[in-house]
């Protein structure tokens, strides 16, 4: 087996209805638009996905969906990381099943298992499955780090191909390219970093904010592929007020009410989390003016 993620991969919003419900015609709309802007891959059911509010069935669903709406356009990533090693392994399997290329398993959160505890975890879930695993490293969400030793010994598990790094350090995500070889996959998951990751060596990124903006961000990537660094550093400076803007409500709500703003039924997010100030809603509506995605 060999499959090497790369290029940009929006971790998609989970679009709900004023009921709770999901909003599938709304999933299907995303998905859709994300693929015309020239996105390499979808990530559905992660963090920016509410991946922990939702059950296992209603995970299923939304993997059943982007699958059969992407028809193999690009290749679908499943978030499907649990507190559990049971749980992570179900999940897995179940995405597995529906069909997706990847799969995408953030460490234990709540718990803070050892080293020697998080390579069983990740080991059970790669051997419960045939698809490429991807680890992810959240430390800001789960209070679990991944340190570089940890990646290289997991690099050497056949079917775990490579991490997405939210963690903001880039120190870390450079350490995490520089020791281990070219098949092994380094993605970014904090979005004002996806340049700096490129430059390091990293494979590209999977970014919230390409819910929004999915071809500033292919730009970023495309741009730096082409050879164009300016461009690419340009890209990336223009999308840096829309990652920033995270702050104006609680994560992750802000990019589902850009979402709204620009026509694509997104919701608010699963309570406790809410929407966001009038206040806010104008700020945000100026940010995307300025970045030419609203008229």
């Amino acid at each position: 087996m060999y499959f090497q993620p790369k290029g940009i991969i929006p971790a998609m919003v989970t679009p709900i209805t004023k009921e709770g419900k999901i909003n599938e015609s709304a999933l299907r709309k995303l998905t859709n638009y994300l693929i015309e802007g020239g996105v390499h891959g979808l990530f559905p059911v992660g963090s920016q996905g509410e991946f922990y509010a939702l059950t296992f069935e209603e995970k299923k669903r939304i993997i059943e969906v982007v699958v059969e709406e992407t028809g193999g356009r690009v290749p679908v990533y499943a978030g499907t990381g649990a507190i559990t090693t049971r749980d992570a392994v179900a999940l897995t399997q179940m995405a597995e099943s529906a069909g997706v290329s990847a799969v995408s398993v953030v460490t234990p959160y709540f718990i803070k298992p050892n080293d020697s505890e998080l390579m069983e975890f990740f080991t059970a879930v790669a051997k419960a499955t045939r698809l490429p695993v991807l680890l992810y490293n959240n430390v800001g969400r789960t209070g679990v780090n991944i340190s570089a030793d940890f990646v290289v010994k997991a690099s050497n598990i056949e079917n775990i191909v490579g991490i997405k790094d939210s963690s903001g350090d880039l120190t870390l995500t450079a350490e995490y390219i520089r020791r281990t070889d070219e098949k092994f996959s380094v993605l970014a998951g904090r979005d004002t970093l996806i340049y700096g990751t490129l430059c390091y060596g990293g494979k590209g990124a999977i970014a919230a904010t390409a819910n929004v903006a999915p071809k500033v961000i292919v730009e970023i990537y495309e741009a730096f592929m082409a050879g164009d660094h300016k461009r690419a550093l340009a890209a990336q400076y223009r999308l840096a007020p829309l990652r920033l803007a995270f702050d104006l409500g609680t994560f992750p709500v802000v990019i589902k009410e850009a979402l709204n703003l620009m026509g694509i039924e997104a919701g608010v997010g699963i309570p406790p989390v809410g929407g966001i100030s009038p206040k806010a809603k104008e700020e945000l509506r100026e940010i995307l003016k300025k970045m030419e995605l609203l008229q």
